[in-house]
């Protein structure tokens, strides 16, 4: 029937938090390292919010090390035969996985800090100082590592965003220190402690919003499902556009399928490369699926979804 097939790669470099590994890895290592020594100081010095920033690190580890086992995966092989796209989609659980624990550290630091207003608690502020500072410099140098992979990666923006909470978290233990030690009043550190569980709720919603798009399988982000349409149809050669699917396996790696009309003279070859060669270089579509057909061609029309 004159119909062709054609699987277009493009210009991909696989999946971008591979290409971040070592990010994760060492952030892992600084959060980890500083989470014994500041749910330790939390303990003894009573501060909710030293121990709410704890909790932030306890979530940050448990996600760096969830984004490190994902990239893992990611890479794999499939030798069942069973995966006919991978195990990218890995990745994008670990994200959800972060937005959960985010979430979950939110919802506990504002509860205990609703049921201690009125109450009154022993907070020493030395320990916030020292510790908060602490922290904040190793949140630091974390956010550093993980900046660039952020904007590429949404298992990397996952972690990323983990310790952007937790640097706030730190900013907010110094500054809720300060504030008892300057007014006595240890009210300060339930209403600062209620302050860092508001952002952090705010930063995992925002999260799960993509999260869930690339699970619900959205057009990516940033690309317009009619102007690729538009643009398909404007190649030499197709004279119609149908059956045109638009998604985002993990980050890094758009998919795309479509069916082509061609017109009665086209060559399907020169087709097929000129649209896979549009869906690579303007849109960044790492792989295509295209049917070429005639436009006589009956039948694909008949699915209702």
């Amino acid at each position: 029937m004159g119909t062709g097939h054609g699987h277009g790669h493009g210009q991909a470099q696989g999946h971008a938090g591979g290409r971040h590994r070592w990010r994760l890895a060492v952030s892992f290592v600084l959060i980890g390292s500083f989470f014994v020594v500041e749910l330790g100081y939390g303990l003894i010095s009573g501060s909710l919010a030293l121990m709410s920033d704890a909790g932030h690190m306890a979530a940050d580890v448990v996600t760096l090390g969830a984004a490190l086992v994902a990239t893992k995966i990611a890479a794999r092989p499939d030798t069942t035969g069973r995966r006919s796209y991978g195990s990218y989609r890995a990745e994008v659980f670990a994200s959800l996985l972060a937005v959960l624990l985010m979430l979950g550290v939110a919802v506990y630091v504002v509860a205990e800090a609703i049921g201690r207003i009125g109450e009154t608690a022993e907070v020493s502020s030395g320990p916030m100082l020292v510790v908060g500072a602490l922290g904040l410099l190793v949140n630091l140098a974390a956010l550093l590592l993980l900046r660039s992979g952020a904007g590429e990666s949404l298992n990397v923006k996952g972690a990323y965003l983990e310790v952007v909470a937790d640097t706030a978290g730190s900013v907010g233990v110094i500054v809720a220190g300060w504030l008892v030690a300057a007014t006595g009043q240890a009210l300060w550190d339930t209403v600062v402690a209620l302050a860092i569980g508001a952002f952090v709720a705010v930063r995992a919603l925002g999260l799960g919003r993509q999260v869930f798009a690339v699970l619900g399988q959205h057009v990516p982000e940033g690309m317009d499902a009619a102007a690729v349409a538009a643009d398909l149809a404007a190649i030499d050669g197709v004279r119609g556009v149908h059956d045109l699917h638009l998604w985002t396996l993990t980050s890094g790696m758009n998919v795309a399928t479509a069916h082509l009309v061609a017109t009665d003279l086209a060559d399907n070859h020169a087709v097929l490369d000129r649209a896979r060669h549009l869906l690579s270089t303007r849109y960044g579509v790492a792989h295509a699926t295209l049917q070429v057909e005639p436009a006589d061609h009956q039948g694909c029309d008949e699915l209702g979804w």
